[in-house]
């Protein structure tokens, strides 16, 4: 079974993993909800003024758990954490960033749309691929992507559903450096920079840049209502399934 890091407090900076409790790189639910666990802490834990997410080594995120999207029986407690985590995240008042070795896909990837800066390292890619699936975006990106990609490169991105090297990323905006050797200890240099700077300053500037937090995480809930019609249609679930079976 593989390791799975608990957050971790370095200086100022709290580096978190994003995957499963048995080391897979997806979410689950339990996932999600411990996400929102130490999001929470974090936002009243004085000690912490920066976030860095970060996945396991070559892979920043897979995605969603399929085979809970297969479970009808999981789906009520999976709705409810994934809405929790990225209302959690959308309102989260410290600034977030991602290191991203190697694929993040599916939630994996629009999770790094709250992030206010993405460090990727040379071989990473990017794939949204819900619309394949049968499936919508998630965590307000209908809002966040045209706002970062602009409308074509948002279209372009989710509905074509293509593989989106590092240059290309860092063209549309999802990316913002790219390093040759480790993401994550630019991401930790960056983090300590911003730890250093005065902190109601830094926090203000931040929430007047972000704007009004209610209208995503309005967006948040009617998202992941048209996501679980999604999953209660006979279609997308043999969809899923086909795809489930090609990938085990």
């Amino acid at each position: 079974m593989s390791f799975h890091p608990e957050p971790e407090l370095r200086g100022h900076t709290l580096v978190i993993t994003v995957s499963s409790h048995d080391g897979r790189p997806v979410l689950d639910r339990h996932a999600y909800a411990s996400l929102a666990r130490t999001f929470h802490e974090a936002a009243v834990n004085d000690d912490v003024r920066v976030v860095v997410l970060r996945g396991l080594a070559g892979c920043f995120c897979l995605g969603g758990d399929f085979s809970e999207f297969l479970d009808a029986t999981k789906h009520q407690q999976l709705i409810a954490a994934v809405t929790d985590m990225f209302r959690m995240l959308a309102t989260f008042p410290k600034p977030v960033l991602a290191c991203v070795d190697g694929d993040a896909v599916g939630v994996g990837c629009t999770i790094l749309f709250h992030c206010d800066m993405v460090i990727a390292s040379r071989g990473s890619t990017f794939r949204v691929p819900f619309v394949d699936f049968g499936l919508v975006p998630d965590a307000a990106t209908s809002i966040l992507a045209p706002q970062k990609l602009g409308y074509a490169g948002a279209f372009r991105f989710f509905c074509l559903g293509d593989t989106l090297g590092v240059d290309d990323a860092k063209a549309l905006g999802l990316v913002g450096e790219i390093v040759e050797g480790s993401a994550e200890e630019m991401a930790l240099a960056r983090a300590r920079q911003l730890a250093k700077k005065p902190v109601a300053a830094l926090l203000q500037t931040r929430g007047l840049l972000k704007g009004d937090t209610d209208v995503l995480c309005d967006r948040i809930d009617h998202e992941i209502s048209l996501f679980q019609q999604a999953l209660q249609d006979d279609a997308t679930l043999k969809r899923l399934q086909r795809i489930a079976r090609l990938a085990a």
